[in-house]
């Protein structure tokens, strides 16, 4: 059973930084692509970032291009999402996610597993 498990959410004020983690089990965590997703309140949920099973393939959205920094360690089986100079409307629930394909990693429809979220608010 597959299973992802973020942390390192919280409360930050603008221009701070957190950083996320996302473990994985369950399958061969090099094998898959993973995301990190974001969703406000009221709002749909919004891709933030993905980095191939190697790691040798990145992309941003363009919100957080140049603030954050997508990273994996496939000996750990995680994968982080690094966010630097944070702004209020960074804040929402991020959510991991595993999926098998390398097209549209931007398409939440191309991951099948999730993680639960966690919290992140950026205020002062």
């Amino acid at each position: 059973q597959v299973q992802l498990v973020e942390s390192g959410g919280g409360l930050v004020q603008p221009g701070g930084s957190l950083r996320l983690s996302c473990a994985a089990s369950g399958r061969s965590f090099s094998t898959y692509v993973m995301g990190w997703f974001r969703q406000a309140p009221g709002k749909e949920r919004e891709f933030v970032a993905s980095i191939y099973g190697s790691g040798g393939t990145i992309v941003y959205a363009d919100s957080v291009q140049g603030r954050f920094t997508i990273s994996r360690d496939n000996a750990k089986n995680t994968v982080y999402l690094q966010m630097f100079f944070l702004k209020p409307e960074d804040t929402a629930v991020y959510y991991c996610a595993q999926g098998p394909s390398s097209t549209r990693t931007y398409n939440k429809e191309n991951y099948d597993y999730w993680g639960q979220g966690t919290q992140v608010t950026v205020s002062s």
